[in-house]
């Protein structure tokens, strides 16, 4: 019998990309629907003049464009008078609260995860650990995680009240909600309180994957607790930790609701989200302007965070390799 000849190769392989592209084109699409289209829109935006009173003429007019004045209006704080003329923007203009909308958000960002991280590592450890009742104390944990965040917003804003528990329990009588820092600590431990176990649960699966082999060896050599927590436990789990670190620093970058219903109007409390929100009831186009940046602030945050954070978690991986 005469043997078939072999399909060419180059043919196989333009047939299989083919193929693959075949598969990864509607996706393509749909992120370029739901995500290119939303961006370049607001991009584009961005460039345009906010409808309103011409200064000049006193009529109403469409917009146009407007070059770079909409983010000279958030970067350099500059506003416009009556006559058309560029001033710098009052202290009650919203553009005056962009580099402090900042300052809040990447305060509330650090801090807020610096906690996470600690608490939840200890949460994990606990969680990790073989007794009885301990399903019952993993769902627990998990129940302020399970509430919405607007419910948790009103119920620590109860609590923050000047008549409310914790100013009975301290014997103090702090406006929490209302001044400027005690509103920041205020929105700090609600925020802990409510993501803390999304932190322990993902430390909790790097955890589980360490084998106890490991352990029972280092307490047959002598190795204290504390020794086998640092030297075998952190190194290992290291790569789940920062990426629960990455995943929570992108949401914080986003906060919104937990501040804007439990201090409300406080400009003190005013994330970039909460800035964005507010501009958008004033002008579409100057509030695209305001999203871009932040979208360029949180893209430079998770940008640094994978280079460095992710560097660290495959030299990580490769060690663990080299020591098995």
């Amino acid at each position: 019998m005469k043997p078939q000849s072999a399909r060419p190769k180059g043919r196989a392989a333009l047939s299989d990309t083919a193929k693959g592209w075949l598969f990864v084109t509607p996706v393509l699409v749909a992120l370029a629907v739901v995500i290119g289209y939303p961006v370049g829109r607001a991009l584009y935006m961005s460039f345009q003049k906010d409808a309103g009173l011409d200064p000049a003429t006193g009529m109403f007019v469409e917009g146009g464009s407007a070059g770079f004045d909409n983010f000279k209006h958030w970067l350099l704080q500059q506003c416009t008078n009556s006559l058309g003329e560029t001033v710098s923007c009052p202290t009650g203009n919203l553009g005056s609260q962009f580099w402090l909308a900042i300052g809040v958000t990447l305060f509330f960002t650090v801090i807020t995860v610096a906690l996470e991280a600690t608490i939840g590592l200890g949460m994990a450890v606990i969680m990790g650990k073989t007794f009885k009742g301990r399903a019952l104390l993993r769902a627990a944990v998990l129940i302020p995680w399970a509430i919405p965040t607007a419910v948790t917003a009103r119920l620590w804003e109860f609590m923050f009240q000047y008549d409310g528990v914790v100013n009975r329990i301290f014997g103090t009588h702090i406006l929490w909600t209302a001044d400027e820092w005690p509103a920041r600590f205020a929105v700090i431990a609600a925020d802990v309180w409510k993501t803390t176990p999304f932190m322990a649960l993902l430390i909790l699966a790097g955890l589980q994957v360490i084998p106890e082999d490991v352990y029972e060896a280092a307490r047959v050599d002598g190795a204290s607790a504390w020794q086998r927590f640092w030297h075998i436990t952190m190194p290992l789990l290291k790569p789940a930790l920062l990426v629960a670190v990455l995943f929570r620093t992108m949401d914080a970058l986003r906060m919104y609701d937990l501040p804007a219903i439990m201090t409300q109007s406080n400009p003190n409390t005013r994330t970039i989200s909460m800035l964005v929100v507010d501009q958008v009831r004033q002008g579409p186009n100057s509030a695209s302007a305001l999203s871009v940046l932040t979208f360029l602030l949180i893209f430079a945050v998770a940008f640094l965070l994978v280079k460095v954070l992710g560097a660290n978690a495959v030299r990580t991986q490769e060690e663990q390799r080299e020591a098995h």
